[in-house]
């Protein structure tokens, strides 16, 4: 919208700032002038003047330099115009923004053109950001023909100085009647917007948006002046409302929307220094503080980006219905409508869903969930119409406590839960035009609520819906190859709208205090009973809500190759069919979380956890595994394939006499043999033996295994990080076992900084090269790799916590770390287990954004946990001194 520049008060005297610093000469008197300037404008910010009124003083300010700059140099203003464009240009002039300058020049002036470059010069050697271009009318016209930006630019141009006849012959050749006809300027620009918005990731939501760019930003409420002004001429949000393209409330909603935007991005130069439209981690904790939030059940980080999320979604429904409005009024103007009758209250005109009269909503309220059905079940239903969509936002007040109490309604939200068309589709759109928040108040809290990490890429409304979306994917067959098992589990679901259920209420209690999963089961409880579901569905629901973190947990962190685990597991599930719906709630939370926390890796240990589990059931809760029949069955495995490679009885049991129970337990017999066969053709028994697996050969699929067999050495865990880390690699899960022989046999599951494992055979070639010589007892140093930490990772500050008790069945401490994830973690926390005597038996390496939860089995040097509670605490604060004190460096 348009910032009527020339009507903007006088912040500052230029002439008689210049006359009292008339001895300091030209430059270092305007440099004054706009020191002084940008300290006072900062000033007025941080005292809560109006963003919109800085930005035009500035832009008035620099009016004022250019033109004194302009007239000092004694530039003629015959044949030339100076001419303000781009933001500059609409008087938005931010404290770091470029100043965006056309030279228009008429006949033959190229006397002027090195007075001209000396005033460019100039406004640089002032520090300016100066953007220009010089061009003649004809010149400006043909861009504009070729280039849809040119043409945008000139909209927005602003005569400074010099002859204005030579703008109006710029502005008379791009008239719509010559080039860039309304629709084809429409089309284009809906075209630059989409693009723009696909670059963010087509989300109000990002982690770190950008205030100018990202949908719902500055560039949406931009393009809409622009369309405005080039079709029809309109330049305020005032123009727009008297044309009933904008209600009140509507134009009420884009003018504090644009201030709180230009507040933000004032506030992220002012404080940067520079141009920055990044709302980056570092930066939304100091906007925190500006605003005035504090820590409190929210971080107050928290508290203002969802104020930002929350601006960003309105400005960015106000586009989408403008952009409909705009399509109707230029493409389909003067085309005959098609209507198609629906019901009493709809009907389907141009391919979008309509209602007939504007007291729809008033009349028959439940019609407010009755469109959304209407919209996903009408296969020629394009969408909801703009005036439609006005019509539900100014209508959602009638959801209340008695709409909701309404058996009719209640059925209605079932129905569209229960839909098989679009049901994503239609709940986000109910998201976004504030019904869904209406109808369960819980999830109106979430909207727009942030986690301030790595881990949670959405917000916790926008996750909601992303899990829900991704059940729906399980459900269609091009789906099969990336979720094979989630795909076959989630279709024989008995009910599926459960799972969307459980689904929409599993994250609906957080930013609440407390546990967010017990106040969600609560929550999703209520519903289940007041919406007619029977107490054995409801108990379903709840329980899979309670429950939704469980099984994530369990196979991440816990060692599900030991058959106990798995007995544990299975009797908290109690049956198949919960364990059916939980697995396939854990698959789709886990993917709508973080777009890379999903991987092949995380995949097979819950495909592994949901297969032992299933065998449990099946062979029922009462009747656990044996065992020493475990062991024996897993022996005699691998003895018949070795029993092919050559090898006696008498052979292997002098190979395995060596090996305690546990490493039969927890091994795989096809791993077991691996390691034998290579371990009796191993003849420098000096030296270490590495074998690597890619992801195809590998026992656990998906991830590259690494087998190290070597005398026991207590620094081996810590070196052995080190020098994986130094290839790239991430340890997700390692297994370490003594002999009594003194040799230690270590099996490393990795993956690539991309989260794969490795496939390329030089690359397998050169880990086991590499890894044999630096493990080599001559090479054998302690070495820490040094690498910076990401700048996202730097964000962030969180200190270590750590956790020991002692696990009384596998006869080992357990020890869990808390800690923001950087270069060398691992390895130094190996050293810590040197200088106390702690040998690590296996580790579960988990990194969730920024942070990591590992968790490690460890002993004494006797083997024995470490019972001397002294001694536990000692290790423990090591760790966390350690760490801490690399992560203030």
């Amino acid at each position: 919208m348009d910032a009527a520049v020339s009507e903007a008060p006088a912040d500052f005297d230029l002439e008689a700032i210049l006359r009292e610093g008339a001895d300091a000469g030209l430059i270092p008197g305007l440099r004054d002038v706009l020191q002084q300037a940008s300290t006072r404008l900062d000033e007025d910010f941080r005292k809560g003047r109006s963003a919109g009124e800085l930005l035009r003083a500035r832009a008035t300010l620099i009016d004022d330099v250019l033109r004194h700059a302009w007239n000092s140099l004694e530039l003629t203003v015959e044949g030339i115009a100076l001419v303000a464009v781009g933001g500059y240009g609409r008087g938005e002039l931010h404290p770091h923004s470029d100043i965006d300058l056309l030279i228009l020049r008429g006949g033959d002036n190229e006397g002027d053109s090195k007075r001209l470059e000396n005033f460019l010069t100039l406004l640089w050697d002032l520090g300016l950001q100066i953007g220009h271009s010089v061009r003649s009318v004809e010149e400006c016209i043909t861009q504009a023909r070729d280039d849809v930006t040119v043409l945008t630019n000139l909209i927005e141009a602003r005569l400074l100085l010099g002859e204005a006849s030579l703008l109006d012959a710029v502005a008379q050749g791009t008239q719509d009647s010559k080039m860039w006809a309304p629709d084809a300027f429409f089309k284009a620009k809906l075209r630059e917007q989409e693009a723009r918005h696909a670059k963010f990731g087509d989300t109000e939501y990002s982690l770190e948006p950008n205030v100018k760019g990202s949908p719902g930003g500055l560039r949406d409420l931009q393009l809409i002046g622009w369309l405005a002004q080039r079709h029809f001429g309109w330049r305020s949000a005032a123009e727009l409302t008297d044309n009933e393209f904008l209600t009140e409330a509507e134009a009420t909603t884009i003018i504090h929307g644009q201030e709180f935007l230009w507040r933000v991005r004032y506030a992220l130069h002012m404080i940067t220094g520079r141009e920055e439209d990044r709302l980056l981690f570092d930066h939304q904790r100091e906007l925190a503080r500006i605003w005035g939030f504090v820590d409190s059940d929210k971080l107050a980080v928290e508290q203002f980006m969802q104020l930002y999320y929350r601006w960003a979604l309105a400005l960015s429904q106000l586009n989408e219905v403008l952009m409909l409005s705009f399509d109707q009024a230029v493409l389909q103007a003067g085309n005959p409508d098609t209507v198609i009758d629906i019901n009493d209250w709809f009907e389907l005109r141009n391919g979008y869903i309509c209602a007939k009269r504007e007291s729809v909503f008033e009349e028959y309220p439940g019609a407010l969930l009755e469109v959304f059905l209407h919209a996903g079940n009408n296969p020629q239903a394009s969408g909801i119409a703009a005036e439609t969509i006005r019509l539900i936002r100014e209508n959602r007040h009638l959801i209340d406590d008695d709409f909701r109490q309404n058996p009719t309604h209640k059925q209605l939200f079932l129905e569209v839960l229960r839909s098989n068309n679009r049901l994503t589709r239609q709940l986000r759109r109910m998201s976004r035009y504030g019904i869904l928040g209406r109808y369960l108040p819980a999830y109106g809290q979430i909207v727009g609520q942030m986690q301030h990490d790595l881990f949670h890429s959405y917000t916790v409304d926008a996750h909601t819906l992303q899990v829900i979306e991704n059940i729906r994917r399980f459900l269609k067959p091009e789906n099969d190859e990336r979720f094979p098992v989630t795909s076959r589990v989630a279709r024989r679901l008995p009910k599926i709208e459960l799972l969307y259920i459980a689904g929409l209420f599993h994250d609906i209690g957080k930013g609440r205090g407390g546990d967010h999963s017990e106040l969600g089961a609560v929550d999703a409880r209520n519903f289940c009973e007041e919406h007619g579901l029977g107490r054995r569905d409801s108990n379903l629901v709840e329980w899979l809500v309670r429950n939704h973190l469980f099984m994530s947990a369990v196979s991440q962190r816990k060692d599900i190759s030991d058959p106990d685990v798995v007995q544990e597991f299975a009797q908290h599930v109690g049956d198949q069919n919960r364990l059916d719906y939980l697995f396939a709630l854990t698959v789709a939370d886990i993917n709508g979380t973080n777009p890379k926390l999903w991987n092949a890796w995380r995949g097979s240990l819950l495909r592994q956890l949901y297969t032992e589990s299933k065998r449990a059931l099946r062979r029922g809760l009462e009747n656990p595994v044996d065992k020493q029949e475990w062991i024996q069955e897993t022996r005699d495995a691998a003895a018949k394939i070795l029993e092919y490679r050559g090898f006696t009885e008498s052979e292997l049991s002098a190979l395995w006499q060596e090996r305690g129970e546990d490493y039969f337990l927890r091994e795989k017999a096809e791993d077991i043999a691996w390691h034998t066969e290579a371990i009796a053709d191993h003849q420098e028994r000096g030296q270490p033996l590495v074998l690597v697996r890619n992801g195809v050969e590998s026992s656990v699929a998906n991830t590259t295994q690494i087998f190290i067999y070597a005398r026991f050495d207590i620094g081996a865990f810590s070196r052995t990080c080190s020098r994986l880390e130094q290839l790239d690699l991430s340890i997700h899960d390692a297994r370490i076992y003594h002999g009594s022989d003194g040799m230690s046999l270590d099996t490393y599951f990795v993956l690539d900084s991309s989260g794969n494992a490795v496939e390329d055979v030089d690359r397998l070639r050169h880990i086991t090269s590499y890894l044999s010589d630096k493990l080599a007892p001559e090479t054998n140093a302690s070495f820490i790799p040094s690498r910076l930490t990401p700048r996202r990772v730097r964000s962030f500050r969180l200190d270590t916590e750590t956790n020991m008790r002692i696990d009384p069945v596998r006869e080992v401490s357990v020890l869990e770390v808390i800690s923001l994830d950087r270069p060398g973690l691992l390895a130094r926390i190996g050293e810590v287990f040197v200088k106390y005597g702690v040998i690590c038996e296996a580790a579960k390496i988990q990194t969730l954004g920024e942070r990591v939860e590992d968790v490690f089995f460890v002993t004494d040097t006797e083997q024995q946990p470490i019972r001397d509670a002294a001694l536990a605490e000692k290790i423990q604060a090591a760790i966390r001194d350690t760490l801490d004190a690399q992560e203030s460096h």
